[in-house]
Formats: structure tokens, sequence, C-alpha cells
């Protein structure tokens, strides 16, 4: 019962370390924009995410906080129920289901592929989750988005966040899932003071 007090303790703390700024929904992608942006080194995020493919299909709110060492990733259902949280950090990962049910990896997408019962390409989302193709794979740039590894990632709508513009709604989908994405509160950390 203390721990996920804990954890929700620590994010409250981390996240009124920074400021919010307001976010203006803006209109359409534009890699070139984003490309041209300042590195964003550490960031969280608020939203909500659904997952489908095949007979499968689930949602879930997000809360995921990434700097360069590691991504931290919080998936839960209406009122935090169910919380699970995934761990990265390097090429380990972590699933925390609660109740001390904590199973590690040293093969990420594998181990989370097999955990969901869905591909997900949770490495190359934290670039795509910015608006930008990851770096150590080709990509092939489309109007509203990209194709990257097997995927097409599709911006629906971008937001101004300070002087960024960041994704709101995007879906990223291959041949057997479809991921959706709507992120309502972005935090830079780092900049303007925050």
């Amino acid at each position: 019962m203390r721990r996920p007090i804990f954890a929700a303790l620590a994010v409250a703390l981390w996240l009124s370390g920074c400021n919010t700024v307001e976010v203006i929904p803006d209109g359409s992608y534009s890699r070139a924009v984003l490309a041209n942006s300042p590195p964003l080194p550490d960031w969280a995020l608020e939203g909500r995410m659904s997952l489908s493919g095949g007979k499968e299909a689930w949602s879930a709110n997000l809360l995921w906080q990434h700097d360069p060492a590691h991504d931290e990733l919080k998936l839960s259902g209406p009122l935090g129920q169910g919380a699970t949280i995934i761990r990265l950090q390097g090429e380990t990962v972590s699933i925390d289901r609660g109740g001390g049910n904590v199973q590690t990896s040293a093969q990420p997408e594998a181990f989370i592929n097999q955990q969901l019962g869905m591909d997900v390409p949770i490495k190359a989302l934290a670039y795509w989750i910015v608006g930008l193709p990851a770096t150590e794979q080709a990509y092939v740039d489309m109007p509203s988005g990209f194709r990257q590894a097997g995927w097409l990632v599709e911006y629906k709508q971008m937001q101004t966040v300070g002087r960024r513009v960041l994704p709101r709604k995007m879906t990223v989908m291959n041949g057997q899932a479809k991921l959706k994405l709507i992120i309502e509160q972005w935090v830079i950390k780092g900049e303007d003071g925050h």
C-alpha cells in the first residue's frame, strides 16, 4: 500500500518542480520544424492510450517520464486502478504490477511484447512521441508523419508547448497492432526556468 502512494507522491513532486505550459492546439505535423528544435532531453507527459490488435484491445491512462538515462511509464485504469509501471534503463526493462510482482528482462522489446500480447516498439516510441524518427533506423517521410521499421507513425494533431510544437494526437500502426495516443499535458524540464 505504501509503494503506490510513494510513487504517486514522487511523480507529483517531480511535476511540481517544473511549471507546465499552456497547450494550444495547432494543426499539422512538420518534421522539419521538430528537427530544427533544440534537443528535448528531459520531459514528462500525461495522457491516454489505446492498443488494439487482432481480437485484443485495451486502453489506459498514461504517465511517462523521460530523461536520457531512463524511461518510466505508468499505465492505469480509472482512478489509478490496476497500475502497471514499466521502467526502461539501457537494455533492461522491468514491469511492476504492484504487490511485489516485478519482472525484469534484458530484452525490452520482446519482453514487453510478450507481456502485452501485442507488438509495441517501446524504444522507438520514446522518439516518436516527441515527433521524431528514431535515430538508429532509416525512415520515409509521409505528409502527416513517417514510416519506420515497418510502422506508420501519423500525427493527427500537434500542440504548442512553450516555444515548441509537440504531438497531441498520434497513431502508430503496422499490420498487427494499432496504438493511439492523446497527450493532454507536456512538462518540459530545463526550459524557461522549469
